[in-house]
């Protein structure tokens, strides 16, 4: 019973059937494959706009890459002080982008607010070349709080941005999650509220090691293809890759099961806020959920064999992360288990 991450759970039937269809014959190597020349179509049909789409294996490296073209070397990046690309990539935005500077700013349930940005951009920059040049500003959907960005909130900070000549991001290692529970059309919290760069999460969602970087302003492709290339993020059988990424959205399997992944946190949250010994710490929005545990219940949930993270700097803090691939078995004992406490 496994809500340690989705990064653990299978990968779905439909997808390994495409990687195993498309384990036919030879194909062109390095991109030139027929699958990967379909994903400019498929996904600009998904998303309503002409798009392209640069095929990855790893968040990290689509965050990373995605930034460095937005941004030039003395360029700084603002995303909120919880972002995965400040604590937990290892400094990869700064690597492939030569040098350029994250700033870390605070938000409540781990989200950026358009004041927020407001206020830092009020001052930065008075130092002359002394510092950064503002290029770039980064938000998470969903948060790593497990909350949303609603659209507006998404088109507030995107109009800070465009005041200022910044580049919008969005780290989607879970947009399906999004998607799903805001039951909004993909375009509406991304190209239509500002997003220029979407960094498209699968690996979490169903796939094996499928990412994207989808950019939504034409102006912004050039040079992608040559940094992935040079970080050594271009795969030779791309083909298994992008065929990942096109079973991921078809027939709508992306949000099927990124709904059962939402569908059964909210039950991991509706026990949780029936036991004393629980406080959640955020609302449940997608497919995580935080909860501040006493250290009587989080050992009684390990005893009964459920497996989760505490999480760092927070004591008592931790988090559950419940995978597509979560069983209605798992479930029913999590219940059992909190009501029985």
């Amino acid at each position: 019973m496994n809500f340690r991450s989705d990064n653990e759970a299978p990968a779905a039937d439909p997808i390994l059937q495409a990687v195993i269809d498309a384990n036919r014959g030879n194909q062109h190597s390095y991109g030139y494959d027929d699958y990967t020349e379909l994903l400019n179509e498929r996904y600009s049909e998904l998303f309503d706009a002409d798009v392209y789409v640069l095929a990855m294996t790893s968040g990290t490296a689509s965050n990373a890459i995605a930034l460095a073209n937005a941004s030039p070397i003395y360029g700084a990046v603002f995303c909120h002080e919880e972002a995965h690309i400040d604590r937990d990539e290892c400094g990869a935005v700064g690597f492939y982008g030569g040098g350029l500077q994250l700033i870390p700013l605070p938000g409540d349930n781990g989200k950026l607010t358009a004041a927020g940005l407001t206020d830092r951009l009020a001052w930065f920059g008075i130092k002359g070349d002394h510092e950064p040049v503002a290029s770039a500003v980064s938000i998470t959907q969903a948060t790593e709080c497990g909350t949303l960005y609603q659209p507006d909130e998404i088109g507030e900070i995107s109009a800070v941005a465009r005041e200022h000549s910044m580049v919008v991001h969005m780290d989607g290692a879970r947009f399906a999650n999004a998607v799903a529970s805001l039951s909004c059309h993909p375009g509406d919290i991304t190209h239509r509220v500002g997003v220029q760069y979407l960094s498209f999460g699968a690996t979490k969602n169903g796939a094996i090691n499928a990412e994207a970087v989808v950019v939504f302003d034409p102006d912004l492709v050039d040079g992608l293809r040559r940094r992935r290339m040079k970080g050594g993020h271009l795969m030779s059988k791309m083909r298994y890759v992008s065929a990942q990424l096109i079973a991921c959205i078809e027939n709508g399997l992306w949000l099927d099961l990124a709904s059962r992944a939402n569908a059964g946190a909210q039950r991991l949250a509706a026990a949780l806020a029936t036991n004393s010994e629980a406080t959640l710490a955020y609302p449940c929005e997608a497919n995580e959920v935080f909860t501040y545990l006493s250290a009587r219940l989080a050992r009684k949930l390990r005893e009964a064999g459920f497996a989760f993270h505490p999480w760092p700097g927070a004591p008592g803090l931790f988090r559950f992360v419940v995978p597509w691939s979560v069983e209605d078995e798992s479930l029913i004992r999590f219940e059992d288990v909190l009501a029985g406490a």
